[in-house]
């Protein structure tokens, strides 16, 4: 990795937390106008599954000393393709954010190897004010594959919950009972099967990874439809700084799609979010989904709030 001179780059530790959160406040900021993170998730990020501080994320100082950029790999499963995030300072980062990328690449050759695989697939995304690195992206072999929307709604004027269709029943899951914990993921599991992007996860490792996304189990809801296992929705607190309640993954089983069950979840969720205070809600919808989610999300008031772009490419592992 070349960096001008003057500058550094080192790995990170559980003491850079602080300094970490304010690079990618600054990020969050330029990109979609307000922070996105807090100091757990980066904390999250040093200590996840499959990561290691030591091998898999940089840091790198200007010549004041400031921290100015912070790359990591993520892959908390193990499996499948790899993420990669480069995330800066925007108005002092910029210029090393290429240079991190590559040195990123190199890690997921390693990686590779160490998997015993011919190669990996890399995706890195970059939101819309982000030319420059969209650009970047496209120097290092990177190719734009879809688009990402996130959506939100206000809570103020939510309206009352229409009557459910006829048979569909909408319920809290049951998070302390492990049968209604598998019935979830078979819901996500299957729903989600018909998905282009989708790398299953068997339940003991689903369930392992719960903990970062399970402090809301309130919030979380199965579907019947005539008794029968029908949908299931996931709600994260990870917009809880912007006042928001967040649907991490809504799941319509194919057989009771375009029949009220997703409405009728996310209708659940919007008032549970409301009864607690939060201000607006919100999800991301992938558009290449071929569920079209986003006619739904337009259904139950949700509005475009702003876009990113996923780019891919193949890194062949090291020494192949």
């Amino acid at each position: 990795m070349t960096l001008p001179a003057g500058w550094a780059a080192r790995r990170p530790t559980l003491d850079d937390v602080p300094a970490i959160l304010a690079v990618v406040h600054a990020a969050d900021t330029f990109a979609i106008g307000h922070p996105d993170f807090d100091a757990e998730d980066v904390e999250a990020a040093l200590t996840a599954p499959h990561f290691d501080p030591a091998r898999d994320s940089w840091l790198v100082s200007d010549p004041q000393g400031r921290l100015v950029a912070w790359s990591l790999v993520d892959n908390p499963t193990g499996v499948g393709r790899e993420f990669v995030d480069v995330l800066v300072d925007p108005e002092h980062g910029a210029a090393v954010r290429a240079p991190l990328l590559a040195r990123m690449l190199d890690r997921v050759a390693e990686r590779a190897a160490e998997r015993g695989l011919p190669a990996l697939t890399v995706r890195v995304s970059a939101y819309g004010p982000e030319t420059r690195w969209a650009g970047e992206l496209a120097e290092a072999g990177f190719t734009l594959v879809k688009r990402y929307l996130r959506m939100s709604r206000e809570l103020a004027d939510l309206p009352a919950e229409p009557p459910l269709p006829p048979g569909v029943t909408v319920r809290p899951l049951r998070a302390d009972d492990e049968a209604d914990l598998r019935l979830f993921h078979r819901i996500f599991d299957t729903a989600f099967r018909d998905t282009p992007d989708y790398e299953p996860v068997g339940y003991d490792q689903w369930r392992e990874h719960l903990p970062a996304y399970a402090r809301t189990w309130d919030e979380w809801f199965v579907a019947e439809v005539d008794g029968e296992p029908a949908g299931a929705l996931q709600s994260s607190d990870q917009a809880l700084e912007q006042d928001m309640g967040w649907v991490r993954t809504l799941s319509v089983l194919p057989a009771h799609r375009r029949r009220g069950v997703g409405a009728a979840l996310l209708r659940r969720a919007f008032a549970v979010y409301a009864a607690k205070g939060r201000r607006r809600a919100g999800l991301g919808v992938d558009l290449a989904n071929p569920t079209s989610p986003a006619t739904l999300y337009h259904s139950v008031g949700l509005r475009e709030q702003h876009w990113a772009d996923m780019y891919e490419r193949s890194v062949p592992a090291t020494g192949t």
